[in-house]
């Protein structure tokens, strides 16, 4: 902290190591990490325990919880009274685990407090990410978690390994609140308002979610949710009919039909579900064709700045990456980010990470010129949210250089 009162674009307003924090592991990679730094290299088991896993004894050496901050920890808000049934039950056999598995005597354990504790956890942890925002574990932060949310949030979080690090995304003058997003923002405002409502019980306020069901709302949920217009030289969106019988564009007046929309929507989730298949046996090539029907399908369904669509373009553009077909890349790379652009703000690290993939597909297409544009562009927004000393963006700046290297050799060929 400084003195100042202000924070600047790509500051540091705080940084923090968790309480506690487990590595993630999947289903798809089972193997083991160090318990500490989340590595899967040179690992062992605990000789102790054998039930955890270090990299080396350095790792094995640090203490597991932040004692410093158990107050803080004792201080978050469990909301037990706000969990469904479902939930509780959940954590009622959860409890029961961690009974059964510590054996204490029943006298010295609680349960009750044990359930409202893995309430506390779920309301309250974060998922620690890498720089490339893949997520490698779970983690609760205290003072961290005492920052409010917004769908318009001044500030980003993001992880230096297990360190929790929020920067400011804007100039904040003195008594700024400090405003992180606890989730994906690209959604609609109904749909953002159950998210949070569902994972922290609490209704947002924010500039965004205090426009719900004024009209300029009303056309984004139409746009990024709904249905586009049936004509194709028509950019206008769908709304639902007076009649419930179909979805009336708002520009031209046209009628998508119950009927006509059932017929897509049934065909789509028949390719969706064989598509999902090819994808999850490791049939790529087959995946990417099941997937270019999906899209093509959404396309006449949605519109252009849907986010099925987007998603959809996701996956088509991991499909091609990992086929090598670099030119399909590329083209999908370029139209997940124009939604980006519309759906985050300009410097969130998802719209950087997709510039940085875009400039690599373009060095190793041998275009020069636009690999510094796309580099360029990753560079500017990483700064901000990532810094400008951490491996990751200093990584991206030799890159850069080295692209602006050899557009200028490049021109200097031309011209010789």
């Amino acid at each position: 902290m400084r003195d100042r009162g202000y924070y600047t674009i790509g500051e540091v307003i705080i940084s923090q190591s968790p309480f506690v924090a487990v590595p993630n592991v999947y289903e798809e990679s089972p193997e083991s990490k160090c318990e500490w730094c989340f590595s899967s290299s040179n690992i062992k088991a605990c000789s102790a325990c054998h039930a955890v896993w270090y990299c080396s004894t350095t790792c094995q050496n640090f203490p597991t919880t932040d004692t410093d901050n158990s107050k803080l920890v004792e201080a978050l808000g469990s909301h037990m009274s706000d969990v469904d049934q479902k939930q509780l039950v959940n954590y009622t056999q959860m409890a029961a685990l961690v009974n059964a598995i510590l054996q204490w005597p029943a006298s010295e354990i609680n349960m009750k407090d044990i359930a409202e504790n893995f309430s506390k956890l779920s309301c309250n942890s974060h998922t620690i990410i890498d720089s490339q925002l893949l997520a490698i574990g779970t983690g609760l932060y205290p003072v961290i978690s005492l920052t409010n949310h917004s769908c318009v949030p001044n500030s980003v979080l993001l992880f230096e390994g297990r360190l929790a690090v929020i920067r400011a995304m804007e100039h904040m003058p003195k008594d700024t609140e400090v405003l992180t997003s606890y989730i994906d923002t690209a959604g609609s405002t109904v749909t953002r308002q159950k998210a949070l409502k569902e994972k922290y019980f609490f209704t947002c306020s924010c500039p965004r979610c205090i426009k719900l069901g004024q009209p300029d709302d009303i056309r984004e949920t139409a746009i990024l949710e709904g249905y586009r217009c049936k004509d194709s030289c028509c950019d206008g969106f769908l709304l639902c009919g007076s009649d419930n019988k179909g979805f009336v564009c708002q520009k031209c007046g046209l009628v998508l039909s119950n009927k006509e929309l059932s017929t897509i929507t049934n065909e789509l989730k028949c390719i969706s579900d064989k598509a999902s298949v090819s994808l999850s046996s490791g049939r790529k090539s087959e995946a990417s064709v099941a997937y270019k029907r999906i899209e093509k399908l959404q396309l006449k369904l949605y519109h252009p700045f849907s986010i099925s669509i987007m998603r959809t373009r996701e996956t088509l553009l991991k499909i091609s990456m990992e086929l090598m077909d670099f030119k399909g890349a590329h083209s999908y790379c370029i139209s997940v980010i124009q939604i980006y652009e519309r759906v985050y703000p300009k410097c969130h690290p998802l719209l950087g990470l997709h510039y940085y993939l875009c400039g690599q597909i373009e060095m190793l297409m041998g275009e020069k010129k636009t690999t510094v544009e796309s580099l360029k562009k990753a560079y500017n927004i990483f700064r901000i949210t990532h810094g400008t000393k951490t491996p990751f963006t200093m990584e991206l700046k030799t890159k850069l250089d080295e692209a602006r290297a050899m557009a200028s050799l490049g021109r200097m060929k031309i011209k010789s």
